[in-house]
């Protein structure tokens, strides 16, 4: 497995980060044992690092995890939609409570779009680095599915790490496309932030053609890790070898192929209708002011997800 520092925050990371919101309540919702056995598995084939957030209720998989795993040689991430003081300092100690540890090595402000909103969120971000300062988090940084999100990191001078949206279609990045998203990367690393980026498969989207979306993030040379979502042994075997190899064997290719996936609607879904008017074969319609989706008539051809500029429509 491919290194990385993240930044000059001094944290060393492996290039593939485990996506840890697949395995909880909002999508396979795997019980603690299966799910810390995936966990394990990723880590014995070279994977340290982990990404997760206060909303994805998979704390319980870390803590599960770090009885088999050496604490000081894992990378724990995780993110908060904390504005104030007092969210933060609950988000930090739910964080450290849950998983079992007495520090997590970073802490994002979680979908930050703009300069603008980190500044709506300076009091959590003011109380994040005192608590870098005082060891309980070892970097501070923001997650952005905006390029606008990238540079209002920059501009604010005291964040170390940024997790943006990235894959070669441009799906789900809400202001630009991925050129200008690299663009507003590279800027950010030559300034000593660290970065590792999210959604390579574009929400699970861009699967059919995996090996293509997957070498091109991974050959970025300024993204410095990258968090893919997994929910087998066969998915992480898959990934371990593209990120090493650079392609997977055929027999696994086989193997991602047989599982049984389906398109999912986040419930943050605001009813605009665009995916319904999209699907020619009528598979998603609004029920209630919401798109949802009839899984008998979908054929997964993933049209519709082009279509939702709030990248609500997922394929797990």
């Amino acid at each position: 497995m491919i290194y990385n520092f993240l930044g000059s925050t001094g944290i060393k990371v492996s290039k593939l980060c485990y996506g840890s919101l697949t395995l909880g309540p909002m999508q396979a919702d795997l019980s603690v044992s299966e799910g810390s056995e995936l966990i394990c598995s990723a880590y014995d084939l070279g994977v340290n690092f982990i990404d997760t957030a206060q909303s994805y209720g998979t704390y319980r998989y870390i803590r599960e995890s770090l009885k088999r795993i050496d604490r000081s040689k894992f990378v724990i991430f995780t993110k908060t939609y904390a504005y104030t003081r007092a969210q933060a300092e609950e988000a930090l100690k739910e964080a450290l409570a849950e998983t079992g540890t007495d520090y997590i090595d970073g802490f994002m402000l979680h979908e930050q779009e703009s300069e603008h909103t980190l500044r709506g969120h300076f009091e959590a971000s003011e109380y994040f680095l005192e608590m870098k300062e005082k060891g309980y988090i070892r970097a501070f940084g923001i997650s952005t599915h905006n390029v606008a999100g990238v540079k209002g990191a920059v501009k604010s001078g005291y964040v170390d790490v940024i997790h943006p949206l990235f894959n070669k279609a441009s799906l789900g990045i809400g202001d630009g496309d991925s050129n200008l998203m690299y663009e507003a990367i590279i800027d950010a690393k030559s300034r000593g932030i660290g970065v590792y980026s999210m959604k390579p498969l574009g929400g699970g989207n861009l699967i059919d053609s995996y090996e293509e979306a997957m070498k091109y993030v991974i050959e970025k040379e300024y993204i410095d890790s990258v968090a893919v979502g997994m929910q087998s042994k066969e998915e992480i075997f898959a990934n371990v070898q593209m990120f090493e190899r650079g392609y997977i064997d055929s027999s696994l290719k086989q193997k991602l192929k047989s599982v049984n996936r389906k398109l999912i609607i986040s419930d943050w879904c605001i009813g605009c209708g665009k995916c319904a008017q999209r699907c020619q074969y009528k598979a998603i319609s609004l029920i209630e002011g919401k798109a949802v989706v009839d899984h008998e008539k979908c054929i997964l051809c993933t049209y519709c997800a082009k279509e939702c500029a709030d990248f609500c429509i997922k394929v797990i």
